[in-house]
């Protein structure tokens, strides 16, 4: 039986290693699970600190997909099996672990290269967008679709959706809309491209790289040759060309104010806004609990640190797994595929949402235990 994870060393030229990553569960889309979780975090931590290991390659196996999101199914039958504290305790440990991996991402201390070839959703962003070099093909498809199974933006969204040009972020929060890898980087959320037949020819690459002088240039020169020479084959952006639009439609800071705007809109089919129509109907079929939450942490998440975005998050998805839509989401989308979620009904105000925010019994695990530099980021 194949590793979920596959984890290998490639030597250089010049008598260094690159540490490899391949998330190997194709038929699942590469979907994130515990193991999966585990076996790349020992892996990073031994790395980092090996001085014969100069770089790190994550990628995804298959032609599909690099990683589809979270193995979230696990939830609804931990919920069907087990009682209260052991689903808080499952969901406890799935989120803190999946985030802890997260933010070491973002703060690794040797270039980490990550290769979003194919579908990159949910738990699939949170590994990518952390990478310090985040490559997107012609066939990269984005998206946080957490709206249509009662979670939100999570895996560090919070914080770089609410950094995007503009009401971006929040548009693909709160209606889940699927973009392409010309549209990440133009939001800044991937620094370069190259097309899907290189990818058997970038470890070869990267082994050529003189690594013990300023490897950060020779990777600069690699990869902006690989940019342009998939250019005129990437595909055209679908999200950035709307960004006007968008960002009139989610002008405001009253969510009720914008969901009325929205569900009024009218969209020009003949003039390319079919996919703005798609996207407010995916938006309209949410969870309500998941727009409230993805609004308020969009706002709040821009005067926050990255590791203090991470704690909320924790917070909020395990409340989502005890209190909220999110295993009934699994259930309608996942399990029972019926499409037809019973969300809880919309609340007036905002207070009832501050109990979200609050953990549920004994030490949060995060608080105060992500510090930049530290031996557990």
């Amino acid at each position: 039986m194949n590793e979920p994870v596959d984890i290998t060393l490639y030597p250089t030229l010049d008598g260094y290693q690159i540490g490899v990553l391949t998330l190997n569960s194709p038929s699942s889309l590469n979907a994130l699970s515990l193991p999966m979780i585990e076996r790349l975090r020992v892996a990073l931590n031994e790395w980092e600190q090996d001085p014969a290991v100069v770089c790190v390659l994550l990628q995804g196996a298959g032609e599909k997909a690099f990683c589809a999101g979270g193995d979230i199914r696990s939830f609804y039958y931990q919920k069907q099996a087990a009682c209260e504290s052991e689903l808080f305790a499952y969901a406890r440990d799935f989120f803190e672990q999946e985030y802890r991996l997260d933010h070491r991402i973002h703060g690794y201390k040797k270039p980490l290269i990550c290769v979003a070839d194919g579908i990159c959703m949910g738990g699939g962003i949170g590994l990518f967008a952390g990478a310090e070099y985040r490559v997107v093909t012609e066939k990269s498809l984005f998206a946080m679709p957490e709206v249509t199974i009662g979670l939100y933006p999570d895996v560090g969204a919070s914080w770089f959706l609410s950094r995007m040009p503009g009401r971006l972020g929040l548009w693909l929060g709160l209606t889940g809309a699927r973009f392409n890898g010309a549209d990440a980087l133009g939001l800044g959320l991937a620094d370069h491209a190259m097309g899907g037949q290189e990818r058997a020819t970038l470890l070869p690459r990267l082994a050529r790289i003189d690594w013990g002088k300023v490897p950060k240039d020779q990777l600069d020169t690699l990869f902006s040759n690989t940019q342009a020479a998939v250019v005129s084959d990437l595909p055209a952006p679908v999200l950035l060309p709307h960004k006007e639009r968008i960002d009139a439609l989610l002008a405001g800071r009253s969510l009720e104010g914008v969901l009325a705007r929205l569900g009024s809109a009218r969209f020009e089919i003949e003039q390319g806004e079919a996919s703005l129509a798609l996207a407010r109907e995916t938006c309209q079929r949410g969870s309500p609990i998941s727009r409230a939450i993805l609004w308020r942490q969009y706002w709040q998440a821009r005067r926050q640190s990255l590791a203090e975005v991470f704690a909320d998050e924790l917070t909020l998805s395990v409340n989502c797994v005890l209190r909220g839509d999110f295993v009934e989401g699994v259930r309608a989308l996942l399990i029972d595929k019926d499409k037809s979620p019973r969300w809880q009904a919309s609340q007036s105000g905002t207070e009832w949402l501050d109990a979200y925010y609050c953990w549920p019994e004994g030490i949060h695990p995060l608080r105060g235990t992500l510090g930049v530099g530290s031996a557990e980021q």
